[in-house]
């Protein structure tokens, strides 16, 4: 089986007029189809840069991302986002739901661009979403807006949104940050359940090294490089 994520010697370097910084310095490593990488780190250690970089939000000063076969350096701007639309799914900490859409819209928005330019377009899959929203809990709360909604019902529903596409890659940043313990463990048991039932393939950017052992491998960061790898056992 083909890796579905090849990171190749990443490397990030921001400029201030003279001044650079490096954020990444030679990152490589694979994640297999399927697979629940964790990759952890302090602030500061470049987590979130290479999140940026593996979902295609922000190019690579040197190196190469390949997704599914594809060499993302290689890609227009336009081609790439059309790959993020069809194949990525993102989860991101502060929940980024639109504040004047119901729970529901705010799933079914993520459908209909994820439908932009196909040809047929795909019907919103109701049992999927029947499940997703049973799951998480929130198949009761759909009419909502998000002001409305508690932050972890909110993050639930970022989850649904993320995974109404059925998107090969999940990319969670610091997916349960802002919540509290019973929260964090619902959604982190989503993205489990998505690795395990829907055979999608997740990495979760966070800096607890207790919610990372519920993947298959952590990779943990300091300093712009992969200083470690570990694989987790479950019983």
């Amino acid at each position: 089986m083909n890796p579905i994520i090849i990171a190749q010697d990443l490397g990030k370097t921001y400029r201030s007029g003279k001044l650079e910084v490096p954020a990444l310095r030679n990152v490589s490593f694979s994640v297999e189809p399927g697979e629940f990488v964790a990759i952890v780190g302090p602030s500061g250690s470049g987590k979130s840069t290479l999140f940026h970089i593996l979902g295609g939000l922000t190019p690579a000063t040197s190196g190469s991302v390949t997704i599914e076969g594809t060499d993302f350096s290689k890609l227009s701007d336009g081609e790439r986002t059309k790959m993020r639309r069809a194949r990525i799914g993102f989860v991101f900490q502060r929940f980024n739901l639109l504040p004047t859409l119901s729970a529901m819209g705010n799933i079914e928005i993520a459908h209909d661009i994820a439908n932009l330019g196909a040809s047929p377009k795909r019907p919103l899959d109701k049992s999927l979403l029947d499940h997703l929203t049973a799951l998480l809990g929130i198949d009761g709360r759909l009419e909502h807006r998000p002001n409305e909604l508690s932050g972890g019902e909110q993050q639930r529903v970022a989850i649904a949104r993320a995974l109404i596409t059925r998107p090969s890659i999940v990319l969670a940043d610091e997916p349960t940050g802002n919540l509290d313990t019973k929260n964090s463990d619902a959604v982190l048991n989503m993205l489990r359940t998505s690795s395990r039932e829907l055979n999608q393939t997740v990495l979760m950017i966070t800096h607890n090294p207790a919610a990372a052992q519920i993947a298959d491998r952590i990779l943990t960061m300091r300093d712009g490089q992969i200083t470690g790898i570990e694989t987790v056992q479950h019983a």
